[in-house]
């Protein structure tokens, strides 16, 4: 060290050297302080759990049982080489297509509905909203009884116009309609309320400039609103389609996966095959599969989808 950097190493130099060191570790520790028990929370009930599952679908190990013996890979085999895995995943591809098209789409109209002055429209908010929160096992007795062929509101609504209402229940066709129906239901609310805010960020003036220039109701929608709204039906996109994929408790309440397997998706195969077959090491391989799954589309969508997103 030459003279002139020992001359610039001042008692006052250290002691600001000191303090922004100090500086640091508090923010380091106030950090640590405020997202360690989230961190905690995290790898404890979310990535060790996680990790738990990888293990436990290498080996041939039934609940309740002492004693597990390591299969390797041989849960996977047997599930792609299944003869009802092409069902089951046609059956899920189908569901939560319709259940995500049709949320955005027939949320976004209701969104379009509420924002519009109308009298009594705050009680209309509160009661398009309300099945969202409401237990889906409630739901779905309660729908049973309205999709009753023979006692049902339904059946008699259709009775009125002359049309015999479908055998809901034991018809392959029309479980899954039914299932998809009550789901669109319950759902429809969250997604229109979550448009609603974003219709609400929407700048009026940006709307005015559009009359003024002579753009039309639709011509204003689709070359402005919907362009604007595009971080939110991102974000629903993203959200809605997670919650279906692992979408249980309507099927289980309405159908429980029947008839002959036609409304079992994969988050209900993991539960028939870990609860009531009792092989929790091939539905933790089936559990594995609908983790990637969800992985490769959410990758998928921020890759792609969100780069036609205007923020």
């Amino acid at each position: 060290m030459s003279t002139h950097d020992l001359a610039q190493t001042t008692p006052a130099t250290r002691s600001r050297a000191s303090l922004h060191r100090w500086r640091l570790w508090r923010q380091y520790a106030a950090f640590v302080a405020l997202a360690g028990p989230n961190v905690a929370l995290l790898v404890v009930f979310t990535y060790k759990p996680l990790v738990e599952s990888f293990r436990y679908s290498t080996l041939q190990w039934n609940i309740g049982s002492p004693t597990a013996r390591f299969v390797g890979l041989d849960n996977y085999v047997q599930f792609f080489s299944s003869p009802t895995t092409a069902q089951v995943l046609t059956t899920t591809a189908v569901f939560t297509v319709t259940t995500v098209g049709g949320a955005l789409v027939a949320g976004l109209g209701l969104a379009l509905l509420l924002n519009q002055r109308l009298l009594g429209r705050g009680i209309a908010r509160t009661l398009s909203f309300a099945p969202y929160v409401l237990s889906g096992i409630a739901v779905g007795i309660l729908w049973l009884y309205i999709f009753d062929p023979r006692y049902g509101l339904l059946g008699t609504v259709l009775g009125w116009v002359g049309v015999s209402s479908p055998d809901w229940y034991n018809t392959s066709p029309w479980a899954l309609i039914m299932i998809i129906i009550v789901y669109l239901w319950k759902h429809i609310g969250y997604v229109a309320l979550i448009y609603l805010a974003g219709l609400q960020a929407i700048p009026q003036e940006v709307r005015d400039a559009a009359a003024l220039d002579g753009a039309g109701r639709w011509r204003t929608l689709r070359s402005i609103v919907l362009p604007l709204l595009g971080p939110t039906t991102f974000f629903l996109l993203v959200t809605t389609l997670l919650a279906s994929l692992q979408s249980f408790d309507l099927i289980h309440a309405m159908t429980q996966g029947g008839p002959l397997g036609s409304t079992t998706t994969l988050m209900y195969q993991i539960y028939q095959e870990s609860f009531v077959n009792g092989r929790a090491g091939y539905a933790s391989a089936v559990a594995t599969v609908l983790f990637v799954l969800l992985l490769v589309v959410t990758l998928i969508q921020l890759k792609f989808v969100e780069k036609k997103v205007h923020y």
